[in-house]
């Protein structure tokens, strides 16, 4: 099984482990692991990688009310692919990394267009689709056909790393490839799909649920008599890296052009640039400033509401939105690409979450 990234430093894992880990783990899943998921016991690979995907940096109780919503509108792919942009992103938001939503409906339309609507089989195939990277077509190949391959996201490097020690720099793409291919060792052999499926959950499980980033669970642990970590006395020091993302501080003014339309209040938004924040999203417009804000409606700062300031967190960055109230006549119109929407409608089109909920107060 050849790594998802460039080429690493050889892990040899001991063999005490690759003997004890997957028994014990498939074991420990069954009687102690999460049951009862909507996405759980479904071989379909629709169902599958839409569960994957939106469970990529994202807690599953969030997911558990965004996974029906969407397989309500959207219940196979082909209904997915024929969606339009806007209904897909309306969807989505929310849910946050809207580069996921893009790719997802990418995604759906080449396995309908090349596939014939029917995902590939194999872990390397998978890999081929947009958005689907090595862990993700690992989880469907195991869940949906038993195939041996395991999963490592980032959930799963932690718990490897902890269980075997590892001093290598996970901030480097050589550290991430040693791990992914500690993972394929220590993979049951010659597994059942029933065991393929246990081991899989349990790796997701292990590390939701008992491994956590702070504070690991290493007295209810299945694996506390194998893991160097813990028998080096300090587990919660791994993984190791030697990068941090430095959190960034940005203000944004964004402007609320609101007017009387035919079918009631209308805001004015604009489709975010593509890359960037929120890329591909309706949005209110935004400044840098509040001057350059003030400037583009009739009667400048005078004529606008200054709204309470809210923060919004993203990944690697802090915003602070600076939010304008300005009532223009119906005929006004600005400049640039945009549309008016009124306010009864907000919830057909995608946008970011702190734009939604501050609309939702006109």
């Amino acid at each position: 099984m050849s790594a998802p990234r460039s080429p690493a430093l050889s892990l040899a894992v001991p063999a005490d482990i690759v003997e004890a880990f997957a028994p014990a783990l498939i074991d420990w899943q069954r009687r102690c692991g999460r049951h009862g998921l909507p996405w759980q016991g479904t071989r379909d690979p629709y169902r599958v990688w839409l569960s994957e995907i939106m469970l990529q940096q994202t807690q599953v109780s969030t997911v558990l009310s965004y996974y029906p919503r969407f397989l309500a509108r959207f219940d196979t792919v082909q209904a997915l692919a024929a969606a339009s942009t806007d209904e897909v992103m309306a969807l989505w938001s929310g849910l946050g990394y809207y580069s996921r939503a893009r790719n997802l409906h990418r995604c759906a339309q080449m396995v309908v267009s090349e596939y014939g609507g029917v995902f590939p089989f194999s872990w390397q195939e998978l890999q081929k689709l947009p958005g689907i990277g090595a862990s993700t077509a690992a989880a469907i190949a195991a869940f949906c056909h038993g195939e041996r391959v395991s999963i490592a996201d980032g959930n799963v490097r932690r718990v490897l790393s902890r269980l075997l020690a590892y001093e290598g720099d996970l901030a480097q793409a050589a550290g991430q490839a040693s791990l992914w291919e500690a993972a394929q060792q220590l993979a049951p052999l010659a597994p059942s799909l029933a065991d393929m499926q246990a081991y899989t959950q349990g790796l997701m499980d292990l590390g939701a649920t008992v491994c956590t980033r702070s504070k690991p669970a290493c007295v209810v642990c299945p694996m506390s008599g194998l893991c160097r970590g813990r028998l080096q006395g300090d587990p919660a020091r791994f993984p190791v890296k030697s990068q941090r993302a430095v959190r960034r501080h940005e203000s944004w003014w964004l402007l609320a052009l609101l007017r009387e339309g035919s079918d009631g209040a209308e805001v004015w938004l604009e489709r975010r640039p593509a890359p960037g924040i929120w890329a591909g999203l309706h949005c209110l417009p935004v400044f840098a400033s509040e001057s350059d804000a003030a400037q583009q409606v009739p009667g400048g700062l005078d004529a606008a509401t200054v709204l309470p300031v809210r923060g919004h967190a993203l990944t690697h960055r802090e915003l602070r939105l600076h939010p304008l109230s300005v009532a223009v006549s119906g005929d006004w119109q600005p400049g640039g690409p945009g549309q008016w929407l009124p306010l009864s409608r907000l919830a057909e089109v995608g946008m970011p979450t702190p734009v939604r909920e501050l609309l939702a107060g006109f």
